[in-house]
């Protein structure tokens, strides 16, 4: 009977797989949060757009256009604010999508590893197991030729 095999960095293999999980969840909520941010800025956009075709109107009185202007010029400065915020999330998703691939490749070097190990202990099983088989064969039949 062949043992079974046993690798011995099974924990670490492990807590590779968790580190894994918890940066590809990182990831996930990284692009959510971008996704969202890149909603605003867009949301912020066609408010602008929108104002801005309403500039027309806004002539009937200097009080008018002046508070035309002041909106114009704050709906910019979201704008500008918000797209600093958006590449702040874009730079933080691609930190975390550069963390989830190194994750993700220390955990398949370790698996790559308990393959290879797994395949050498069967190859050596099988080997010995064979061996064992020819040793009683030469055995029964030496104890026939007396």
């Amino acid at each position: 009977m062949s043992k079974r095999f046993d690798f011995k960095l099974d924990k670490v293999l492990d807590y590779r797989e968790q580190l894994e999980e918890q940066a590809k969840a990182a990831l996930t909520q990284a692009k959510a949060a971008r996704d969202a941010q890149a909603e605003v800025v867009n949301d912020l956009k066609d408010c602008l757009a929108a104002h801005m075709h309403k500039e027309e109107r806004s002539r009937s009185s200097s009080n008018d256009m002046w508070l035309w202007r002041q909106y114009k010029e704050a709906l910019e400065q979201d704008i500008s604010v918000a797209h600093m915020d958006l590449n702040s999330l874009e730079l933080k998703l691609q930190r975390c999508r550069t963390q989830a691939v190194e994750r993700s490749k220390e955990k398949k070097l370790l698996e790559k590893l308990k393959q290879t190990q797994a395949k050498k202990h069967h190859e050596e099983e099988s080997a010995r197991e064979e061996k064992e088989n020819d040793e009683m064969a030469t055995l029964r039949y030496e104890s026939q030729d007396f």
